[in-house]
């Protein structure tokens, strides 16, 4: 008999494994990555219509691809929940860090966007009557708030910090983000993973239309003025950051343990300072480095001291990118960070 562990990455063939390693680069690399394409992309075209455009385009052909292979129409009710769901943590969540990373660094943006577990953990508790956080999360908690502050507090503490504003607005996108992440837990939306995430997309590209326009937006927006790099990054984001590794996400799910799925929460924002630096030319200041230190630390404590929560509905979450909500029970992770 064999003693070795019967994991699916255990026993999965050689081309398989290719295929997960393959899926974790694109986890790894592209989720890391739409930060910097974030910024390229509002270079031009305005933050609320930049994400209007990604998102209705990606969660039409999502949807309509769906559709094409049969999949059941979904309800009226699933309409409602996703609009409700997608507003919250599309147009709360990633449209505010759209916004503000007009005036934070895509790398700083990726940081503060990683303590969302804190904030998930703490308002589940809070306003769901979630779990009583154990020690070892707490003294994540703890080791987060103490990131946060170092980047965002008084410049007496060494280093530049970020801007206020736009620093407290990722903070609240963190806070819409995960609302809606625990709301999409008690709502009816489709089983299919991918047909969910392509309702709220569809309703949230809406809506970041309609708050485009009551921005004033379409009076700056010159299509004629829109540079190569920006479309170039925005059809990156429909492709690569939503279609791309939404289907790789799957992939894992289906075939890797969720701990080692759930470790793309801490491994995105490296990547994206990592690029911020090399790419855009970011300032990564001891400050900032210390900081994104802890907040990493923090995440790994939160998300290895949580017990899994079999037979119950989950929700799986990318803040940057595209949401996937996941009723199928066993087979779901947590990990709560784009």
């Amino acid at each position: 008999m064999s003693s070795g562990s019967n994991t699916p990455e255990s026993i999965a063939s050689p081309p398989r494994m290719l295929l997960i390693v393959a899926a974790f680069a694109a986890i790894y690399i592209v989720w890391g990555s739409t930060y910097l394409a974030i910024r390229f992309a509002i270079e031009s075209i305005p933050p609320f219509l930049m994400a209007g455009m990604r998102f209705l385009v990606a969660g039409s052909i999502m949807f309509g691809y769906l559709r094409l292979r049969n999949a059941p129409m979904p309800t009226r009710s699933n309409w409602r929940s996703a609009a409700i769901v997608g507003c919250l943590m599309l147009l709360g969540g990633n449209g505010l860090v759209c916004w503000a990373e007009q005036h934070v660094a895509s790398g700083l943006a990726a940081l503060l966007i990683a303590t969302v577990p804190l904030w998930m953990v703490t308002l589940d508790f809070l306003l769901y009557r979630g779990p009583r956080p154990t020690a070892s999360i707490a003294l994540g908690l703890i080791l987060g708030l103490v990131g946060i502050f170092i980047l965002i507090g008084p410049a007496d503490i060494g280093g530049e910090p970020i801007h206020t504003m736009g620093g407290i607005v990722l903070l609240l996108a963190c806070v819409f983000w995960s609302i809606g992440s625990l709301h999409a837990r008690r709502v009816n939306l489709p089983r299919s993973t991918t047909m969910s995430a392509s309702l709220q997309m569809i309703c949230a590209g809406v809506v970041f239309f309609v708050v485009g326009t009551l921005a004033g937006e379409w009076r700056t927006f010159d299509i004629a003025a829109v540079s190569a790099k920006s479309w170039l990054s925005l059809a990156y984001l429909i492709v690569f950051g939503a279609i791309l590794a939404l289907t790789a996400y799957n992939f894992l799910l289906q075939n890797c343990s969720p701990k080692n799925v759930s470790t793309y929460a801490y491994v995105n924002p490296v990547i994206a300072v990592v690029l911020g630096a090399l790419l855009a030319n970011e300032t990564l200041s001891p400050r900032t480095s210390v900081a994104a230190l802890i907040i990493i630390a923090s995440v790994i404590l939160i998300t290895y001291s949580r017990k899994p929560k079999p037979n119950r509905d989950t929700t799986v979450y990318t803040q940057t990118d595209t949401v996937v909500v996941d009723c199928s029970g066993p087979n779901a992770i947590e990990s709560d960070q784009r």
